[in-house]
């Protein structure tokens, strides 16, 4: 049986014709020998309006939640974690794509040191005019320790160094801090600060992503930058990473 990496994807109506595209990249990884993707494509509520794009794949497994019950991406993505049955989890957006060899440079560095708990990688913002632009401060190739991506985004006006849309996690780790956090927006930040308050990442600097900016995107929205609701969800981020640090848990373990 072939060794899995699962792909988490949420989705709700406005991001739902972007998944043939996310689709598309994930057809055209190549993986090492023995091993598969799984994706796992999560509706935020429940539509008749995302089903027509979710691709005919008995690679893709499609599921909804309850009809009126929205609770955002973060939440949507730890409900499929319940069908991950792979080693590794990797995050994808409905409306990025992979880059060419993504998956299989996440998994090689996983699979070469099992002390590294998480992999990360360059994103390029992709415009809608088909353009891309890239962030001028990446770090270099290699391990990001313990505690930095906090001390970074602490320092740096709440941007981390590496992009968590970009995350690929070991699924027992991803389940011990207990998937996404229950927060309306930020929540992908909030896992990266947690992972990295416990264990080595990685950074590839090679491309590992394309991150779209369009109109209808969650993070464009007014309701994103509201000083009153990013001032909690930025102080409850930086407390969750910092008790997780203060515990002295560590992946693995000693």
């Amino acid at each position: 049986m072939n060794r899995r990496v699962v792909i988490v994807t949420a989705v709700h109506a406005p991001s739902a014709p972007f998944l043939p595209e996310a689709y598309k990249s994930l057809c055209e990884q190549r993986l090492p020998d023995g091993w598969e993707w799984h994706w796992l494509v999560q509706e935020d509520g429940r539509t008749d309006e995302v089903r027509p794009y979710v691709p005919d794949d008995v690679r893709v497994t499609f599921r909804q939640g309850r009809q009126g019950r929205p609770g955002g991406p973060g939440i949507a993505r730890t409900i499929a974690l319940a069908h991950a049955d792979g080693e590794y989890v990797r995050l994808l957006d409905a409306d990025d794509q992979l880059t060419p060899g993504a998956l299989a440079r996440d998994l090689a560095v996983l699979e070469a040191d099992p002390g590294i708990g998480w992999t990360t990688s360059r994103a390029l913002d992709l415009l809608p005019d088909g353009s891309t632009v890239g962030f001028p401060d990446d770090p270099d190739d290699g391990p990001v320790e313990r505690g930095a991506v906090l001390d970074h985004w602490r320092a740096h006006g709440f941007l981390a160094q590496v992009h968590p849309a970009t995350l690929c996690v070991r699924r027992d780790l991803l389940l011990a801090l207990g998937g996404w956090m229950a927060l309306p927006a930020s929540e992908d930040t909030g896992l990266l600060l947690a992972l990295n308050a416990v264990s080595r990442g990685w950074f590839t600097r090679e491309v590992g992503l394309l991150y779209r900016k369009w109109e209808g995107q969650v993070t464009g929205q007014p309701s994103h930058v509201d000083p009153v609701e990013r001032e909690a969800r930025m102080a409850v981020v930086e407390a969750r990473a910092r008790a997780l640090a203060h515990l002295h848990w560590t992946y693995p373990a000693r």
